[in-house]
């Protein structure tokens, strides 16, 4: 696909309104949010790892904010169910019907915070979201909503969890 002058102008304009709007949220990290919106963009996922208060989920929410988004945030525990960050479904009384509802995983910008400390089992349902954009619950498959962006703040290497994630091959840090 080629991209004419005046789409890329129109293009470097909006990227350059959003990176300000979110720097105005989160201070000092313009090169980080430059990448995070450009991670976004290209329909990926984002690594984020960095000691406690750095603003990880400040990034997150101003983001979903510039783009009036929709922002979830998922504490991983090892207690953590499949089903707490996908959804489930439940019956009504009153209709006699099955309804569901959706779960954090379901927002355009999810923050998954310390994905390594969850069972291998909840890890899976993130992944299934993350890698083929839908999420399935009682063998029904329901799309996510675009973006399905997700960043994925890890606990440092220094302290692990009771179960380690996986190393992504396109980090640079080891």
């Amino acid at each position: 696909m080629t991209l004419s002058i005046e789409d890329a102008t129109r293009f470097a304009q909006v990227f350059k309104g959003l990176v300000d709007g979110v720097s105005v949220a989160v201070l000092d990290k313009r090169q980080a949010v430059r990448l995070a919106l450009t991670t976004m963009f290209a329909y990926g996922h984002l690594l984020l790892e960095d000691a406690p208060g750095t603003g990880k989920t400040a990034l997150a929410r101003a983001i979903s904010a510039v783009i009036d988004g929709t922002h979830s945030r998922i504490q991983f525990t090892p207690d953590l169910l499949p089903s707490d960050i996908t959804g489930v479904n439940m019956f009504n009384q009153k209709t006699g019907e099955w309804v569901f509802h959706a779960g954090p995983v379901f927002a355009e910008i999810v923050l998954a915070d310390e994905i390594n400390r969850a069972s291998p089992k909840t890890q899976s349902a993130l992944l299934e979201v993350m890698e083929e954009a839908q999420v399935t619950v009682d063998g029904v498959r329901r799309p996510a909503p675009s973006p399905s962006w997700s960043s994925r703040p890890r606990t440092p290497s220094s302290r692990p969890g009771p179960t380690r994630c996986p190393r992504p091959s396109w980090t640079d840090s080891s």
